[in-house]
C-alpha cells in the first residue's frame, strides 16, 4: 500500500473511530490478563506450602520393596449341568485367573514363537 493510500485512510473518521476501538480493546485484553495474573498469585498464597525434607515420606528400615512374580493360568468357564440352564452370576469364580501349580519362569525354547 502507498503513502498516499495510508494517508486518506487515516483522515477519514471511520479509520479513527477503528482505531481507538483497537487501542480500547487492547488496553481492556492487558488489563485482563495482568487481573487473572494477580488472581493466579493470590490463589497460590493461600496454597499449602509444598512439604519439607524432614516431612517426606521414607523409606523402610527393611529395604525397598521389591518385586514379586507369579505365574497365573486361566480359570476354565465351568459347565452348567443342562444345556438349556444358563449360569448365573454367583456360579462364576471371581476373577479370570488363579496361581498356576508350576511357578517355574517359562524360558525361551526353539518351538516357541517369542
Amino acid at each position: 500500500m502507498d503513502t498516499f493510500a495510508s494517508a486518506v485512510l487515516a483522515a477519514s473518521g471511520k479509520s479513527v473511530l477503528a482505531t481507538v476501538v483497537f487501542i480500547v480493546v487492547g488496553i481492556v485484553l492487558v488489563g485482563g490478563l495482568i487481573w487473572a495474573f494477580r488472581l493466579g498469585i493470590k490463589v497460590r498464597d493461600r496454597e499449602p506450602a509444598p512439604p519439607r525434607p524432614h516431612e517426606q515420606p521414607r523409606r523402610p528400615g527393611s529395604g525397598p520393596a521389591h518385586e514379586t512374580r507369579r505365574a497365573r493360568e486361566p480359570n476354565e468357564m465351568p459347565l452348567a449341568t443342562d444345556e438349556s440352564e444358563r449360569l448365573t452370576p454367583h456360579e462364576l469364580r471371581p476373577t479370570g485367573s488363579r496361581d498356576s501349580a508350576d511357578q517355574r519362569r517359562p524360558r525361551w525354547d526353539e518351538t516357541s514363537g517369542g
